[in-house]
């Protein structure tokens, strides 16, 4: 409950943002976008990677980035992890394809779990080796949602 009844909550928003717009059937919106950042933008940043044409070749039907942080430590081949005693003989293209296809088990397999739910953010597991010695297990999230063209985020 309004502890002051004179003040009205909607007179109380426009006294601080202004008159609302509107934006879509009963959707208002406080005045401008104040920033926004496509995906175009990300890419082009280098904030993401766009891998798409991998993801394809692995059966997944839609674009899929991965963030610059998981390229660098999970695609990118660590200096001297190729000059091990073992010769693990590991290349960016391979280590690649060892995401995109953990990514394509995770989503056939949660596809059984939810029944017409579409899955937002996705466990993907798999053991990456970034030194000479036994690979370890990483895990990542793939989170999904709709874009509305190529250069939306």
């Amino acid at each position: 409950m309004n502890p002051d009844q004179n003040i009205n909550p909607e007179d109380a928003l426009r006294a601080v943002f202004g008159e609302p717009k509107q934006i879509a059937d009963g959707i208002t919106a406080f005045g401008p976008v104040v920033y926004s950042y496509t995906r175009a933008q990300a890419v082009a940043d280098g904030v993401q990677v766009e891998v798409t044409k991998t993801a394809q070749e692995a059966g997944i039907r839609f674009p899929v980035f991965l963030t610059r942080t998981v390229y660098d430590a999970y695609v990118t081949v660590p200096e001297g992890v190729n000059n091990g005693p073992c010769g693990t003989h590991q290349d960016e293209a391979g280590r690649l394809w060892d995401i995109v296809w953990m990514l394509r088990f995770a989503i056939m397999r949660s596809h059984g779990n939810r029944e017409g739910a579409t899955c937002t953010r996705l466990p993907v597991a798999l053991y990456v080796r970034n030194d000479n010695r036994a690979a370890k297990l990483v895990k990542l999230i793939a989170t999904a949602g709709p874009a509305r063209d190529s250069s939306s985020a």
